[in-house]
């Protein structure tokens, strides 16, 4: 009898972690998309300019495949269960490197690095200081970013961009296309300034 007690104490634990195991929700993973609205197409054969888009940063905070959501106490959220499914700061590079070869499609737009391809004549770099969400409050974008004349390393622009949006629906796919919308938003200042440059 002390021996079958023994026997069921012992497999009890693992039955239990067993269990919690089959219950647990899969984890979701989630993209930043580019414009999918296609611009007017350029009529120029060659390109007026050339593009460098990078490098990017983000904050240390952000460098984790978890979604990071901000609580009104000043404490934060990691999602184990909802993740990014590349390096959230390569899927921005990536964004906006598209977006503004949509918006711009006379210039040829590179992202960095880009060596491979040569040399280009601007290049903007981006320092994202938040790109996050209070939960049921608001979408948050704030980044400096500056366009450099790579041909004499001189600075043409930059300035300080803070974009925020009521959020009603905190459910992480609806967050996700938030933080989209506000990169579209951002890249659309960025072609604004380009233009003016052009």
């Amino acid at each position: 009898m002390a021996n079958q007690l023994s026997k069921w104490l012992i497999l009890l634990p693992a039955c239990t972690l067993l269990s919690a195991c089959l219950s647990t929700s899969p984890t979701q993973f989630y993209v930043l998309e580019p414009l999918s609205e296609p611009s007017s197409p350029s009529t120029s054969t060659e390109k007026k300019h050339q593009i460098g888009i990078g490098p990017v940063s983000i904050p240390t905070l952000l460098e984790r495949k978890q979604i990071v959501t901000r609580l009104p106490d000043n404490s934060v959220k990691i999602a184990e269960f909802h993740q990014w499914a590349s390096p959230l700061k390569d899927n921005i590079a990536q964004v906006l490197t598209h977006n503004l070869a949509t918006l711009q499609p006379d210039d040829l737009i590179r992202a960095y690095p880009w060596s491979a391809y040569g040399t280009v004549d601007y290049r903007i770099v981006i320092d994202i200081i938040r790109f996050d969400t209070r939960p049921e409050q608001s979408v948050n974008f704030e980044a400096n970013w500056s366009i450099m004349n790579e041909k004499n390393h001189t600075l043409l622009s930059n300035g300080h961009t803070k974009i925020e949006h009521p959020l009603n629906d905190s459910s992480y796919p609806s967050t996700v296309k938030a933080l989209n919308q506000i990169l579209s938003e951002f890249s659309q200042e960025l072609s604004t300034v380009l233009g003016k440059l052009n």
